[in-house]
């Protein structure tokens, strides 16, 4: 029974080790576990406008477990998935708050784009914009999602948030700076020893270590049942399906959801060594497929759209290669909805330095860039800058593929006027 369900999540006790892939699930849950303590914080300006927050937290444990769960068994591959953070600020922020929609009509814009998302996964137009990329702008997303998540992590732990460092030194002299500074050294000191299971080492010392400073906050009870996802089950609002303004949001949500899973799946293949040198990724259909149903299963909840997470690299620069790292997360999530209190202590200066040090890992993928290549160059440049800079994955994206696009143009466009030129005129 236990090597059949390995075998269903793709692990190979041959090429993969079991330790291996459980530290790297705990690792990957601990970094993501935090959207179960942000869910109500964000989604709190709908409270009166009649969202059951009662039901959110199991809701959004719910449709983690259920992503994760088909990206280990459908795609085999280590990333954990749930609501999506920029996509919940799109939800609530701008279509519930700025535009005045009901937050059921935002639900069906989701459940609709995730209907669609599935369509384009089991067409062929999901590989056709996955092979526009040139191989060293896939390489550069990598390493653009690796500063992107570094920098969470520094913002997180409260450094950047007076500006530079040295220009606030007392910025340092807190606890929580100070423990993210320990956890950065020792994820970092665990690293170049090469210990399995080091970042996860780090963030259990650094959970300890902040009880005395008052950073960790010890739980009154270890255990909390979970409330009814009921009153979010299908609060869909189909009134409104023929209508202009509910499907602006359906294509607004599927363009981001496209490019933010395109750029965190492309970037976590490629740390994890599965790009190929053609630039293919194998199982991108299976992956994407997965996210997209997650994203319906998660509208039926009640929440914004689920995401793949790129947190998951933390998870693979631990070692995690296969479906179990997956299931592994999905199992955490099924224990948070009982001891909720005792994940939500752990603190972000305890998971803030593990970001930085799966930041650095995806850093490696640089190496691989053509660089005698402007055309490409120039683009994937672009794109490391911009993800960090605009703190959006999908702008970079975008940015980069349209300058390689444009950059293209105009060198085709000097090949043909030189050819032209060369060509003897006829007698």
């Amino acid at each position: 029974m236990k090597a059949k369900i390995l075998s269903l999540v793709g692990f190979s006790t041959i090429q993969h080790s079991l330790r291996t892939e459980i530290l790297a699930g705990l690792t990957t849950f601990t970094s993501m576990s935090y959207i179960l303590a942000l869910m109500p914080v964000m989604f709190a300006p709908l409270a009166e406008k009649g969202y059951p927050m009662d039901s959110l937290v199991t809701a959004t444990t719910l449709s983690a477990i259920i992503g994760t769960l088909l990206m280990a068994f459908l795609a085999k591959r280590p990333f954990g998935q749930a609501p999506g953070l920029a996509l919940n600020l799109f939800f609530v922020e701008t279509v519930c708050i700025s535009l005045g929609y009901s937050w059921q009509f935002a639900l069906t814009a989701v459940f609709i784009e995730g209907l669609l998302f599935v369509l384009l996964c089991m067409s062929n137009l999901r590989q056709l914009i996955f092979d526009m990329m040139p191989a060293s702008l896939k390489y550069a997303i990598a390493a653009g999602i690796g500063f992107f998540i570094a920098t969470i992590g520094f913002k997180n732990s409260g450094l950047l948030a007076e500006g530079t460092i040295f220009n606030h030194i007392h910025t340092l002299v807190n606890p929580n700076s100070l423990l993210f500074l320990l956890g950065l050294l020792l994820g970092g000191a665990f690293t170049v020893m090469r210990i399995r299971g080091g970042l996860l080492l780090s963030i259990i010392i650094v959970t300890i270590a902040g009880i005395p400073a008052g950073v960790t906050q010890i739980p009154d009870s270890l255990f909390s049942l979970p409330t009814s996802p009921a009153p979010l089950f299908c609060q869909f609002s189909w009134e409104e399906l023929l209508t202009p303004d509910l499907w602006v949001c359906v294509l607004t949500m599927l363009f981001f959801d496209i490019f933010d899973t395109l750029g965190s799946v492309v970037g976590l293949m490629a740390n994890a060594g599965h790009i190929r040198k053609n630039g293919r990724i194998p199982h991108m259909r299976s992956i994407m497929l997965s996210d997209a149903i997650a994203t319906m299963t998660g509208a039926c909840l009640g929440c914004s759209t689920v995401t793949t997470y790129v947190e998951s690299a933390t998870g693979v620069a631990e070692g995690g290669r296969t479906g179990l790292t997956a299931l592994v997360i999905a199992l955490c999530f099924i224990l948070s909805l009982f001891m909720a209190p005792l994940f939500l202590a752990i603190p972000s200066a305890a998971t803030a330095p593990i970001m930085v040090m799966a930041g650095f890992y995806l850093f490696g993928s640089v190496r691989r860039i053509e660089l005698s290549k402007p055309v490409e160059t120039i683009p994937a440049f672009l794109t490391i800058l911009l993800m960090p800079a605009t703190g959006s994955i999908t702008d970079g994206i975008i940015i980069g593929l349209f300058t390689y696009v444009a950059f293209s143009f105009i060198e085709n466009g000097l090949n043909w006027i030189r050819r032209r030129s060369t060509q003897q005129p006829l007698e």
